[in-house]
């Protein structure tokens, strides 16, 4: 087992007001959401099934209706997830089939009958998405005060801002002095 040295969670998360964490560069989300193309949602349907008792034998069908009830909620959830400031750090990083997992584990962990064991992995997709505060400051991502930066072409990296000693020593001067 390894010892000592700097584990993924360890320690306080990244502060971008931070003097010690300004050498690390914070990635800008546009505050107004993303702006760019909603991509398709990446995965087939989840089939959903009635099971009854017919004849005292267990009879399991495919239930249409579960199914498209559940599509709608998927492809809604998916819409509103691709309009947070997060999305464009996920389309610059190809992140839709991590980000449609995400969403079908999310509205799985919400049923009354979900285990606890996909509730925990539904916060670490989360924490992973950037989704969280922890999992914002964990990427290194902040989102940014001004108007919506556009929208970066796949592939791009989103811009960074790069914090020196000097900018930050001017932002916490004190006037006159």
């Amino acid at each position: 087992m390894a010892s000592g040295g700097a584990r993924a969670r360890s320690g306080p998360a990244p502060d971008p007001n931070s003097y010690r964490s300004m050498s690390k560069d914070w990635v800008e989300l546009p505050a107004a959401g993303f702006a760019g193309v909603v991509p398709d949602f990446p995965l087939p349907r989840a089939i959903q099934f009635s099971t009854y008792f017919e004849d005292g034998k267990k009879v399991t069908i495919p239930d249409d209706a579960a199914t498209a009830d559940v599509w709608d909620a998927e492809l809604e959830l998916w819409t509103d997830l691709w309009r947070k400031p997060q999305a464009a750090a996920w389309d610059s990083l190809g992140l839709k089939y991590q980000v449609a997992a995400y969403t079908r584990a999310f509205l799985e962990s919400v049923k009354a009958d979900a285990v606890s064991g996909m509730k925990t992995a539904v916060l670490r997709m989360e924490a992973e998405l950037g989704l969280s505060v922890p999992g914002m400051r964990q990427n290194g991502w902040q989102i940014s005060d001004g108007p919506s930066a556009p929208a970066p072409t796949p592939g791009q990296p989103v811009g960074a801002r790069k914090t020196t000693a000097a900018n930050w020593l001017k932002a916490v001067s004190v006037e006159g002095a």
